[in-house]
């Protein structure tokens, strides 16, 4: 019998959500809601390009003194709701990747929490309202 993880979704009161997992955890976390969505937008693209070269992309965060990366977005992702992930703080924990992922505020509690549940995590909802 296998032990269940869990996880904490929090979200803010801006309805930002938030979840954080160790780098490979959120690589799969983000195909996971690319496959549940039947495509991989270019913010997921290019948050996974973050974490896949996680080491280069941490040390730039320190040197810019930098909390968040925020992939790039156009303006139609935002108008056509189809922002995924709003910025991504890359952190080590006793030399240990992990990844505080700040998804857009009109991606759905739902989606994210069967994302998770997919992976295996049983899952906490915190909402700050």
């Amino acid at each position: 019998m296998s032990i269940q993880k869990t996880i904490i979704l929090e979200v803010d009161f801006a309805k930002y959500k938030s979840v954080k997992l160790p780098r490979d955890e959120a690589i799969e976390l983000l195909e996971k809601i690319s496959e549940m969505l039947g495509k991989t937008p270019n913010d997921i693209q290019e948050t996974l390009r973050y974490l896949k070269n996680f080491d280069e992309f941490y040390e730039y965060m320190r040197k810019k003194f930098k909390d968040y990366l925020a992939p790039p977005h156009k303006a139609d992702d935002y108008i056509k709701g189809e922002a995924i992930v709003d910025k991504v703080k890359l952190i080590k924990e006793d030399d240990k990747p992990y990844a505080v992922i700040i998804f857009d505020r009109r991606i759905s509690v739902d989606l994210l929490v069967n994302a998770l549940k997919a992976l295996g995590y049983e899952v906490e909802v915190k909402k700050a309202f």
